[in-house]
């Protein structure tokens, strides 16, 4: 697996993963595992995003890195090509 499709990877496990603590913490807001587990998933998300654009451009337009080209449209989307 090329690096660009293991850090597309890697950012839908820790949304998955968030996404099901986000559920489970609707009902149990204080269990501190779960708090811990969320925080840790969400600073690995974090970190592959910007990893994956800064390398090969926004995922979403609310990722565009503010400068004077609107990169949002460069390159094939993630979902393009087969690539993902």
């Amino acid at each position: 697996m090329d690096e660009r499709k293991m850090l597309f990877s890697r950012i839908q496990i820790c949304d998955f993963v968030l996404y099901e603590l986000n559920l489970y913490l609707d009902t149990h807001p204080d269990c501190q595992n779960a708090l811990a587990s969320y925080r840790k998933h969400q600073a690995m998300r974090k970190e592959a995003v910007e990893q994956y654009t800064a390398k090969y451009g926004p995922i979403r337009a609310l990722d565009y890195n503010g400068g004077d080209h609107w990169n949002w449209i460069d390159d094939p989307w993630p979902w393009e090509n087969g690539e993902v």
